[in-house]
């Protein structure tokens, strides 16, 4: 791609992106991820929340572009007490199909939501005791536990239709959307298009534009091709590879913004392995050029990052320091800990998620056979890399985070917290990491409800993380968008990466 003309990129555009879809939208948006279907419980990837973001609405919603949680589906809510939570919700709402929204659906939902068969939002489903609807609009919710990020995820609990989604098959339900959201859906061309049209009676006002087509381009040179062609207005997810080279097309303008994704290497301590000396985590960590990776692998479009929460996240602490790159430490301390020559190590990844994923992976390779282990890559795809960072099969990993709920007790349950999948602790802790301390610091900090106290509290689990070396911090991502000029299109990026058509102006 790099010997390609601006002419031959143009030609190609025209040649990959389907006639149907550039004829008919009045708004053509390109994204780097596909959807996994249109059932909106059915992952919980941001990719496939954001097309699910224009079909449905939650209780609550996240505006562009902080991300400040707002009523949607629910105009009022509040803590009762610890394990209770009450929701008044909004009157004369429609689904797309004609049918009324009320407190059924909601309590439908969240039932529905603890089936596997349907649902990959387990945890916020399965923290539910009991729904009680007193009402039509008036919803109540018991947890098993204090849950004090409840009402932080209701933003990406999408509500369906009970009355219809209980007479279709599991078919139609995956793979055609129906919600009270600001578009309906009109049709899925699996790895063409997803087009939409305006619901003109949304509770909130109709938005700005009638038809709109998503394009899922997953292949970089192609989505920069159908840029250069001016064959989509909006491109989310402009490689960082081709960044000066979008920046110097005239017609376009470039949006970039500091994303809430923190990219860090995952470390176990497992009990007879070298990773469960400290002085073995530190020396990987010192080991670790970030500048570097960050100047050259992702052409400087990333932040250093010391610590796995973003600055909006509750549990946040600017006072926290990362290991210094320090290769002569690093050898010492390999050699103060028994390993002089060494040691065998393995860095797995998906080479398919993240920027640069496996050339970040590769890099690493190199730090640390400079400090003298002997490494081993294992980079997949994230089809197969999730499913075995869930089975705990490694001991040191690349992954990417960012806590849809902004709470660092949310993310420090599922990624740090000793794996118990009965409990749904330490899901994606894939190196099963375990720290008893840090366990009981997280179980007694769910209990708090204050939230200048909660933040305290999570800013000594944060500490202890870092300085237990529990996790390598490398760096926070850059969102890159890109917009057309001369057609009038306002875009405000969202923290969350999600395109949600009802916010273009």
């Amino acid at each position: 791609m790099k010997n390609c003309t601006l002419k031959t990129l143009t030609l190609l555009a025209a040649m990959v992106l389907p006639v149907s879809a550039m004829a008919k939208a009045d708004l053509v948006i390109a994204t780097d991820a596909p959807p996994k279907a249109m059932n909106p419980h059915a992952y919980s990837s941001d990719a496939n929340l954001s097309y699910m973001s224009n079909f449905f609405d939650g209780l609550l919603q996240r505006k562009a572009p902080e991300g400040k949680l707002g009523p949607a589906l629910a105009v009022k809510w509040q803590r009762v007490d610890a394990l209770t939570w009450k929701f008044e919700l909004r009157k004369g709402v429609k689904y797309h199909n004609g049918n009324d929204f009320n407190a059924a659906d909601v309590k439908f939902t969240f039932e529905r939501m603890k089936d596997p068969k349907y649902s990959k939002l387990l945890n916020i489903a399965n923290s539910i005791a009991s729904i009680e609807t007193p009402d039509d609009y008036t919803v109540i919710f018991k947890t098993k536990k204090p849950v004090p990020w409840f009402a932080e995820t209701m933003h990406q609990n999408f509500i369906v239709d009970k009355e219809s989604t209980e007479k279709i098959d599991d078919g139609e339900y995956n793979t055609r959307a129906m919600g009270t959201g600001a578009y309906k859906f009109v049709e899925w061309i699996k790895g063409s298009y997803i087009r939409m049209t305006a619901n003109e009676d949304y509770w909130e006002g109709a938005p700005k534009y009638k038809n709109v087509d998503i394009l899922p381009i997953t292949e970089e040179s192609t989505r920069f091709a159908a840029l250069a062609g001016k064959q989509v207005d909006i491109v989310n997810g402009v490689p960082v590879t081709l960044f000066d080279r979008v920046k110097a097309m005239p017609h376009v303008e470039i949006i970039s913004q500091a994303a809430r994704r923190a990219i860090y290497m995952g470390i176990g301590n497992t009990v007879g392995t070298p990773f469960e000396d400290l002085r073995v985590r530190q020396a990987i960590a010192h080991a670790i050029n970030e500048k570097e990776i960050i100047e050259k692998i992702m052409r400087g479009q990333a932040t250093m990052a010391n610590q796995i929460p973003d600055v909006p996240t509750v549990g946040y602490d600017a006072s926290i320091k990362r290991l210094d790159y320090d290769p002569v430490k690093s050898k010492q301390l390999l050699a103060d800990a028994g390993y002089p020559d060494g040691f065998e190590i393995t860095i797995a990844g998906p080479n398919d998620r993240y920027v640069n994923d496996e050339k970040i992976c590769e890099a690493v390779a190199k730090y640390l056979a400079k400090v003298g282990l002997k490494v081993k890559l294992d980079v997949k795809p994230k089809s197969i890399f999730f499913d075995e960072l869930t089975s705990n099969k490694y001991h040191f990993y690349l992954i990417g985070w960012f806590d849809g709920s902004f709470d660092f007790g949310r993310s420090a349950e599922k990624l740090l917290h000793t794996p118990d999948k009965d409990k749904g602790m330490g899901t994606y802790n894939g190196a099963a990491y375990s720290n008893s301390e840090i366990d009981s610091l997280l179980i007694a900090s769910s209990s708090i409800v204050d939230r200048a106290e909660r933040e305290k509290a999570l800013q000594v689990i944060n500490r202890k993380s870092v300085a237990d070396v529990a996790w390598i911090p490398l760096h926070y991502q850059q969102d890159i968008f890109a917009v057309v000029k001369g057609k009038g299109i306002k875009y405000q990026p969202r923290s969350d990466r999600w395109i949600v058509a009802k916010e273009i102006k």
